[in-house]
C-alpha cells in the first residue's frame, strides 16, 4: 500500500504501547457509493501491524529469515462510521495479549478524532512446516521493553 505513511516512534497510549500509521482512502479501495468497501480495513490492519513489528525491531522479513510465520487464524471488525474516498485516515495498533502460541493485535481506524472502525486479528507462530511454536524470548523481551 503505497500510500501510508506511519509515525516513526511507538507512543504510549496508557499502559499499552501503539503505532500510529496515516493512509489516503484510494478511489480504489471504495464501492460504487464510494464508501470504504469492508474487507480494506482489514489491509488497513495489516498496514498497522506491519509497521508495528517493524518499529519493535522484528519486521516480518526477519521473523521469515528466521523460520517464523504469523498467519491470521482470527480477524473481527467492527464497523462504527463510513470512510469515504480521499479520507485521510490514522491506523493505530497495539499489542491486545499474548498466550502460548498466540498474538493477538488490536487495531483501530481514525478520522479526525473520529473512531471510524475497531477490531483485532489474532496469530499464531509458526515454524516452517506450519507447526506451532513459542515466541523466541527476544521478540517475547522487545514486546515487555516497549510496555514500560
Amino acid at each position: 500500500m503505497r500510500n501510508a505513511k506511519c509515525a516513526p516512534p511507538i507512543a504510549k497510549s496508557g499502559s499499552m504501547i501503539s503505532k500510529t500509521c496515516s493512509i489516503r482512502v484510494r478511489y480504489a479501495d471504495t464501492d460504487q457509493m464510494g464508501v470504504v468497501y469492508y474487507s480494506r480495513y482489514l489491509e488497513w490492519f495489516e498496514v498497522g501491524r506491519t509497521e508495528y513489528l517493524r518499529a519493535l525491531g522484528w519486521p516480518y522479513r526477519r521473523m521469515e529469515e528466521e523460520g517464523v510465520f504469523l498467519p491470521v487464524v482470527e480477524a473481527h471488525v467492527q464497523y462504527h462510521r463510513s470512510t469515504h474516498y480521499d479520507d485521510l485516515v490514522q491506523v493505530r495498533t497495539r499489542i491486545g495479549e499474548m498466550s502460548g502460541v498466540r498474538l493477538k493485535i488490536e487495531c483501530e481506524v481514525w478520522r479526525e478524532g473520529e473512531l471510524l472502525a475497531s477490531g483485532y486479528t489474532v496469530h499464531a507462530f509458526l515454524n516452517g512446516d506450519g507447526k506451532p511454536i513459542r515466541p523466541s524470548k527476544v521478540f517475547v523481551e522487545a514486546l515487555k521493553q516497549n510496555e514500560q
